[in-house]
């Protein structure tokens, strides 16, 4: 997935700020790219429906009444009403029991009009998010957390993809760039970002570092890189003088400031400067998770209607 699809041209503009600030990075604009990718998702769901067939249909669960969690869930179920998904929320209290999430998950499994289950995270402590995870039919984990689809991946064979990372090479595919042998960096190894992104630009043919705590010299590794993807939770942790200059740059974290702003992982301005791509925050890496829940769980549909041999 190394150049656009067909239709699908780079998204380019020079990135906000001072106007005496000679600033030399393309922005890769999430909203404007995630908003084409649900007007093709519009359409082929229009064709489903056309052919007699059901739309696609997702069930997000929320357990508790976590204020972020209760937001992404809405722009969920925003963006599922914009393609003309069916979507439920299903609100459950805080002290709901492990053993009763489970036994709702068990019901949505065996639905034949739900093709989708999301379980908003993080969870309430007395539940465990990977036995909730595991519970989940692997076709119908379109978060792509199962260990099936995780292993999908590891095996090149890829199906329902973790949203974050697949959103991620959507984006880089805007960039027109051939990803083929560059030089790959990621600031952090968590499941749901870091690991299954690694995956996804080494099956791009790229060459990948994995960055840790443990890491040493981190901004010399940086430095050396390509591709620069920061998903470590620290605001602007990365620096203008650790990116490698006309590097692509993605900022997958999301941080609330004390002042009520929200920055991500990079410290966008400076680095601007150096960087030849970067995403913004919000509206980079954000919107892109959401209409990659949106193309997964299409493709969940897809496949629940193909005959079985």
């Amino acid at each position: 997935m190394n150049q656009p699809r067909s239709g699908m041209m780079p998204l380019r503009q020079h990135i906000a700020g001072d106007s005496s600030t000679n600033m030399s990075a393309q922005i890769l604009d999430g909203k404007a790219i995630a908003a084409e990718l649900r007007v093709q998702i519009k359409g082929r769901v229009d064709d489903r429906r056309a052919a007699g067939q059901r739309p696609p249909g997702l069930i997000v669960i929320l357990v508790g009444e976590n204020p972020a969690s209760q937001v992404y869930v809405r722009n969920k179920r925003n963006a599922c009403e914009q393609v003309g998904f069916h979507s439920e929320l299903m609100q459950l209290p805080a002290d709901t029991s492990e053993a009763g999430l489970l036994a709702i998950i068990d019901e949505l499994n065996a639905r034949d009009n739900v093709d989708g289950i999301l379980v908003q995270l993080p969870l309430p402590a007395q539940i465990d998010e990977g036995t909730v995870t595991e519970r989940i039919l692997p076709t119908k984990d379109v978060d792509g957390f199962h260990p099936y689809n995780v292993g999908r991946l590891v095996l090149r064979q890829p199906l329902l993809r973790p949203c974050t990372p697949k959103g991620v090479m959507t984006m880089l595919a805007h960039t027109g760039i051939d990803l083929s042998g560059k030089d790959a960096v990621i600031i952090g190894q968590s499941n749901i970002v870091g690991r299954p992104m690694f995956l996804e630009l080494l099956m791009a043919r790229c060459t990948v570092t994995v960055c840790h705590s443990r890491t040493r010299d981190l901004p010399a590794k940086v430095r050396a890189a390509d591709i620069v993807v920061a998903a470590v939770g620290v605001p602007r942790f990365v620096k203008a003088d650790w990116v490698k200059p006309g590097a692509i740059v993605i900022d997958v974290g999301i941080n609330r400031l004390e002042d009520g702003g929200l920055c991500g992982d990079v410290d966008t301005v400076p680095v601007s400067e150096v960087a030849g791509w970067i995403t913004p925050v919000p509206g980079g890496v954000g919107p892109m998770t959401v209409a990659t829940l949106l193309e997964n769980t299409l493709l969940a549909a897809e496949l629940h209607d193909k005959p079985r041999s």
